[in-house]
This record gives structure tokens, sequence and C-alpha cells, in this order.
């Protein structure tokens, strides 16, 4: 599929994709670390210390998932469950919205908008243009 696309377009695509895979890494790893700024920010949103780990595990498995061409749609969707519970904690905690709470939709934008512009079957799946 890549052999038919414009170069301009496949560096587009790997650009988003890699934006949110390194974000997704960054995030996940700092959860294992568990510096006092992730803690603090971690229990300041509502949850418990012994969750860090967890939610780390959480969004590393999908990001995983989603760097692998062979199961990056299925990476895509679990990526977007998790932004989902992220957008749904930033609204219980009334969190800025630009910055904070619509942040996971940015990223799920740049993930889905990856795979839209390297993937024929993204591109059947979501049309923006009927042919």
């Amino acid at each position: 599929m890549t052999a038919r696309m414009s170069k301009g377009r496949l560096w587009t695509a790997r650009i988003m994709g890699w934006l949110v895979i390194l974000f997704m890494l960054f995030d996940g790893v700092f959860k294992f670390i568990k510096p006092a700024p992730v803690v603090e920010g971690t229990v300041s949103l509502g949850y418990a210390e012994h969750h860090i780990t967890l939610i780390g595990v959480l969004g590393l498995i999908p990001t995983l998932l989603y760097s692998i061409p062979r199961t990056s749609v299925l990476g895509a969707m679990l990526l977007t469950a998790y932004f989902g519970g992220v957008v749904a904690t930033h609204i219980r905690m009334d969190a800025p919205l630009l910055t904070h709470t619509l942040f996971p939709i940015y990223l799920a934008v740049l993930t889905w908008g990856g795979l839209w512009l390297r993937d024929e079957n993204v591109r059947k799946l979501i049309p923006f243009i009927k042919s």
C-alpha cells in the first residue's frame, strides 16, 4: 500500500503515528518509574497511588499494538477507549477544556488520522470522500 502513496502523505502518516507512540511510551514509562510529579498528578485526579502502574500497563499495551502495522487498527481502537477514560477523568475533575480535557481527543485524531492516511481499509471504513 505504501508504494502507491505519495512521500508527503506517507511521512505525514508516520509523524502523526510516532507522535502518539512517543507520547504514550513516555507517559507509560513514567507511570512505572513514578517520579513525584506523576504520583501527585495521578492522585490529584482521584486515583490511588497503587493504580499508577496498572494505568501505565493499560496505556502501553494498546500503544505497542498500535506500533505494529499488523495490529495497528486494534491498537487504535484500544487507545481510543483509553483516551475516553482520560477525557471522563478530566471532565469529572473540571480540568481546563482545551489543554487537559480535549488533549486525549487530539491524540485520538492523530492516532486515527495517521492510520487513515496510510491504510486503504481504514479509508474505506471512514470515507470522508465518496468515490
